[in-house]
This record gives structure tokens, sequence and C-alpha cells, in this order.
């Protein structure tokens, strides 16, 4: 029963969170959309901060399952790279109010949230995986390589969520799949063997 009502918190703060800005989320309004007491909320969490922590937990870890069993799915390296580039644009497509909070330094503080940036690491730790095993070249231009991918993924996925490229695809004959996965190929395709 005690993590239904944890649930139902939860539950009601992403339905505010994906209805508006993240200002619209307090503790009294979380309350009354999950129906419960004004007092309920804060028997799980001691604030708004903590419930945006728990959220954005939830979203790293999320994000992992879906890098993982995109990865999974290959043998070649960089088809593993091309396909975690997807799976990261695809998660910010299905989940795109999660995913902006997820990257909300000045939201969610994850130094004071241990839980939350353990599953951020988690996740970073994936491309780290796929691209670390290439022994051809040194640390620095290996860590170089994972922060150049995940830009061109975060990236992609903002200017998709913000709509530039659905205003670009009118140009195109392709779709915003297309677009996506043409993108990271592309960009896969120049990365060193």
């Amino acid at each position: 029963m005690k993590e239904d009502l944890k649930y139902k918190i939860l539950k009601a703060s992403l339905d505010l969170l994906e209805e508006g800005d993240v200002s619209a989320l307090s503790m009294r309004e979380v309350a009354r959309r999950a129906g419960v007491s004004h007092q309920a909320p804060y028997h799980y969490f001691a604030d708004r901060e903590a419930i945006l922590a728990e959220l954005v937990r939830d979203g790293f870890e999320r994000l992992h399952q879906d890098e993982t069993s995109a990865v999974d799915a290959h043998d070649d390296q960089k088809d593993k790279i091309a396909a975690l580039g997807e799976s990261y644009v695809q998660f910010a497509l299905e989940n795109p109010s999660l995913f902006r909070l997820m990257f909300r330094c000045d939201m969610v503080d994850l130094d004071k949230h241990p839980d939350a940036k353990a599953a951020a690491n988690k996740a970073f730790d994936v491309p780290i995986r796929v691209m670390g095993s290439n022994s051809n070249v040194d640390e620095a231009t290996r860590f170089a390589t994972v922060i150049g991918c995940w830009s061109m993924a975060h990236g992609l996925a903002t200017l998709a969520l913000e709509g530039v490229l659905t205003n670009k695809l009118a140009d195109l004959d392709q779709s915003l799949d297309d677009l996506i996965r043409n993108t990271v190929k592309t960009f896969t395709a120049r990365l060193p063997d």
C-alpha cells in the first residue's frame, strides 16, 4: 500500500511536468493531483527537489535499459554506436518532459541525490563501455569520442524536441525517424576504427 501511494505521488508529479513547466509542480499540487492529503508527499520526499530527483533517477534507469537493449542487439562496434545514438534520441522523443528534467542541473543537484547520480553515471557508462573497447586510440581520444557522440545525440534530440527538425523536414522527402537514423549513421561512419 505504501508503494502505491509513493507511485501515485510520482505519477502525479510526472503528469504535472508533462502538462507545463516544472514551476507548476508544488508539493500541494502534487498531493491534490494524487488524491492524498497535503502532508502525504512529505512522508516520502523531503521537498520538491526530492520528487524531481526520484523522477530523474527513474529516467536515467530507463535510458540505461533502452541503451543496453539497443547495443546488445548488434555485434559490430559502429552498429552498436549508431543504435546507441538512435535509442538516446528515441528516449527523448518518447519522454520529452522527463528528458528535459534529467539534464536540468538547476532543478536537481545530483550531488545531493546519490541514487539519481548513480543512475546517471550508469547510463553514461554504456557509451563508455561501447566506445572504450577501441584499443587503437588513447584514453583521451576515446573519451573525446564518447563526448562527441553524446553531444551529437543530445543535440539531435533537442532539435527534434524543439521542433526545429520538423520544420526542416518539409524540404526533405523523409520522416523524422529516417532523418535521425541517417544523421546518426553519417556521424558514426566518420568515427575512427
